[in-house]
């Protein structure tokens, strides 16, 4: 059972407190420790469910005061669930969804606990898209702080090289503005470095023209047809115009009415492709795609952009238990192809997948030291995700399959995608998501707003002196 916290401490909070503030044992205490992770159970000591940057700041000075650990909650979709800690003061964002469009300015502004869901409908109101996730549930605050990988980034550029301007509560509950302009270096580290430096409030990115049709939808092939189907994503991905957006994934075909019957339950690989340009030029530039190989399965039309962004929902649902390993990789070579092809044949999981993830375009013509993201000339990010029942007997065995596969793609590794990892080791983190130079320079910024690691529940970067 969580620590309790004296009623009187609790009662000074909650004065002038805008948000809710959940104690165990109180109604709905249980629903809102729960995470998209079903396999995290843990009990926090108080849930400060905030309503906007005052009331952020108050829980920080609260958990500093007490001398308790913080979490911070955006979409709470972490695979490794630092969102929710046993005996911690969960600051929770998930009502602050505001988002404002400018569509002159080609702007919009929204609360750090807005999902993809939100600023996909709200953008697209006005013909309008940035670059954000996959999945529509998953939260921008994360994704961005990470990186930001989704289909519009070979145009557009990653949803960090999007962001013009954020609103930070620091360690000591102080406000203050991070961009090209105010507090640069901040800003730099902010693009990539997560969530070590303070908490984001509010996110200002640059928006695009886009939709809302867009050219998007799904091939797959039977699992034999792997190699010829993986090779020519490598020929793409050498090429291809930057409006292309294009995924593989690998997993058993779902018993779905648009996927022939043959196919139920059998190893796939697909491509999922999304075109960021007019539909006439996206049906001349995927024609040769669609014709490959004969597809069993071509999903793929003219429909509304949300509608494409919500596609990978079903196969990711709040609930199940997910556990995950990523690389990144410069190619698609034929060994990394021959490794792909046995081991995501070998899946054990019907819920399990394969995303294999396009870079290069936009992604690539940022500078290396623009951004505190690393690896701008891989090609390729596969994250080997595993996800099950709850009340699956053996859980073991799908945990294995990821590490498995994810050892045997080691040696042609170029790193890891911060937002991808799971169980890496403080040094993969250091090494492999950033290498030395970045981490230098984000150590730095930790002495600087974050000495005591009040932030340490992410893919930390230690202070000098606690690493």
């Amino acid at each position: 059972m969580s620590q309790r916290i004296d009623a009187t401490r609790i009662a000074a909070l909650a004065e002038g407190f805008g948000g809710e503030i959940i104690q165990p044992g109180e109604g709905g205490y249980d629903e809102a420790r729960r995470i998209w992770n079903g396999q995290i159970d843990r009990k926090p000591a108080l849930i400060a469910r905030c309503m906007g940057a005052v009331d952020v700041a108050s829980a920080v000075r609260f958990a500093r005061d007490l001398g308790l650990p913080a979490t911070v909650r955006g979409g709470g979709h972490a695979i490794a669930g630092h969102a929710v800690m046993d005996d911690a003061v969960l600051i929770d964002l998930s009502a602050m969804r505001g988002i404002r469009v400018d569509p002159a300015g080609l702007r919009l502004t929204a609360q750090g606990g807005c999902l993809n869901s939100d600023l996909d409908r709200e953008t697209q109101a006005f013909g309008l898209a940035t670059t954000g996730g996959v999945v529509s549930h998953t939260g921008i605050g994360g994704l961005t702080l990470g990186g930001g990988i989704g289909y519009l980034m070979r145009k557009y550029g990653l949803s960090v090289d999007n962001l013009v301007s954020c609103d930070v509560v620091t360690a000591n509950g102080d406000h203050l503005v991070a961009s090209e302009e105010e507090n640069p270096e901040l800003f730099w580290g902010l693009r990539g470095g997560g969530g070590n430096f303070g908490i984001v409030t509010s996110f200002e990115f640059r928006a695009h023209p886009l939709g809302p049709s867009v050219l998007c939808g799904m091939l797959a092939w039977p699992m034999d047809r792997a190699p010829e189907v993986l090779s020519m994503l490598r020929e793409l991905a050498a090429g291809a115009p930057d409006e292309l957006g294009i995924v593989a994934n690998t997993r058993l075909a779902p018993s779905l009415p648009m996927v022939p019957e043959e196919l139920h339950g059998q190893p796939i690989v697909a491509l999922i492709v999304c075109w960021a340009g007019s539909i006439e030029e996206g049906e001349a530039v995927l024609r040769p795609i669609r014709e490959f190989e004969e597809p069993a399965l071509d999903a793929v039309a003219a429909k509304p952009y949300v509608a494409h962004q919500r596609m990978l929902d079903p196969g990711a649902p709040h609930g199940n238990h997910y556990y995950w390993k990523s690389h990144r990789l410069p190619a698609l070579t034929d060994d990394v192809v021959a490794i792909v092809h046995e081991h995501a044949a070998r899946i054990t999981s019907p819920l399990s997948l394969v995303p294999i993830f396009t870079l290069g375009g936009a992604v690539s013509r940022v500078h290396e030291d623009d951004t505190a993201v690393p690896h701008r000339q891989a090609l390729h990010d596969i994250n080997i995700a595993a996800a099950w029942l709850p009340d699956d007997p053996e859980p073991e065995r799908h945990v294995e399959w990821v590490r498995d596969f994810h050892a045997a793609l080691e040696p042609h590794s170029d790193g890891v995608y911060v937002n991808f990892t799971s169980d890496d080791t403080p040094d993969r983190i250091r090494e492999a998501a950033y290498g030395p130079e970045k981490w230098k320079r984000l150590v730095a910024l930790k002495d600087e707003y974050d000495p005591s690691d009040f932030f340490r529940f992410n893919a930390n970067v230690p202070p000098t002196g606690t690493a």
